[in-house]
């Protein structure tokens, strides 16, 4: 499939609050809006990787109507007709389900490929040559494929897929890696589990990058998914009195539970770039450059006599003298002071604050 080929597709998931990169993400300013792998927002990134091999025309924002204004100010290139705003917020399943067969009606035989705005990958050729290889898998294949990166370390945050057996080669393809087959797609392990799965060699982190024919995966979902029973031909019936009561009937699930922890048809081709999920405060260090003191510093941040420390500054300086691995973040209205071991605590923290804290806006 050549670069921006014929039935390509991006959706771009870009709904989520981001509790856990707190306070400094909110309603109205989600993390995707924030510039926390770079120096431009998460989502400017994602659109800058993905559109010299899908054009601009042919991308589609999954978000709420909340986010159309803020989104659109920082892809000035993108308009309206970019987005599509949820009617509520639903999983992942609702609404790739729904975009599918919105590409569909427009584009019979569309292949989506399914990006959240919160990774950070390099480099883009690597990444955008794998994307275009998934879709020819996917067409050729007619499974829906993930896109699973080895892992580096043991990590307990990501899911993880145990691969099966090599898929067959398609006729006239003398690509080296034909995908495999998903054996099983696993949940966050604990420690000595994530141990185990590095050491093994037969296990990728889970990525939730998908590359899938939409009408394949409507297929899918109609047969494997019963949250979805009776529901599948109003999507592809389509328009807005459809689009409500799908909305209103469907339940919240996700993409991996409704149906590719169910379907035989699921795939992964291994990833040939690095990847992270931007996901929490701790992620920071990982995908940016920190001092010669492991301090990872951004805006007017300053770290004196100071190791391994994550300092945030957007409203005004934020100096750090004698801290160890300490996460200090300054923002209108809150400074935020833990330390790194417990950040992943920080959710069940959030729920002893009052309420007009947790949900800064």
């Amino acid at each position: 499939m050549t670069a921006g080929g014929p039935h390509l597709w991006t959706v771009i998931l870009a709904g989520g609050v981001g509790s856990r990169f707190w306070p400094v993400s909110t309603p109205r300013r989600p993390k995707q809006l924030l510039p926390l792998a770079s120096d431009q927002p998460l989502i400017r990134d994602t659109v800058d990787r993905i559109t010299p091999l899908i054009p601009p025309e042919r991308l589609r924002i999954l978000t709420g109507a909340h986010l159309a204004e803020p989104l659109l100010s920082v892809l000035p290139e993108l308009d309206g007709g970019n987005l599509l705003l949820e009617p509520r917020a639903a999983g992942t399943a609702p609404v790739l389900a729904w975009a599918a067969a919105e590409l569909e009606r427009m584009d019979p035989g569309a292949v989506m490929v399914s990006l959240h705005a919160d990774h950070v990958i390099h480099p883009p050729e690597a990444f955008r040559a794998l994307i275009a290889r998934a879709a020819q898998l996917a067409a050729g294949h007619r499974r829906l494929f993930t896109i699973g990166v080895p892992p580096t370390r043991a990590e307990t945050g990501y899911g993880y897929i145990h691969l099966g057996a090599p898929l067959s080669t398609l006729d006239g393809d003398a690509h080296p890696e034909p995908g495999n087959a998903v054996a099983e797609f696993v949940e966050k392990p604990d420690r000595e589990t994530a141990e185990g799965y590095l050491a093994a060699g037969t296990y990728l982190w889970n990525t939730g990058l998908f590359v899938w024919r939409c009408a394949d995966l409507l297929d899918e979902l109609d047969r494997h998914a019963p949250e979805f029973a009776g529901l599948v031909p109003l999507l592809r019936r389509g328009g807005p009195d459809a689009t409500a009561e799908f909305f209103a009937r469907v339940p919240t699930i996700s993409i991996d539970e409704a149906l590719l922890e169910r379907s035989d048809r699921v795939g992964v081709v291994r990833a040939t770039f690095a990847w992270d999920d931007v996901g929490a405060w701790d992620a920071v260090a990982r995908t940016r450059t920190p001092d010669e003191a492991g301090n990872v510093l951004l805006g007017e941040a300053h770290a004196v006599d100071s190791t391994g420390c994550i300092l945030y500054a957007d409203a005004g300086p934020v100096v750090a003298f004698g801290l160890t691995d300490v996460v200090v973040v300054r923002t209108e209205g809150v400074a935020f002071v833990a330390q790194r071991e417990r950040l992943p605590e920080l959710k069940s923290m959030l729920e002893r604050l009052p309420e007009a804290l947790r949900k800064l806006d």
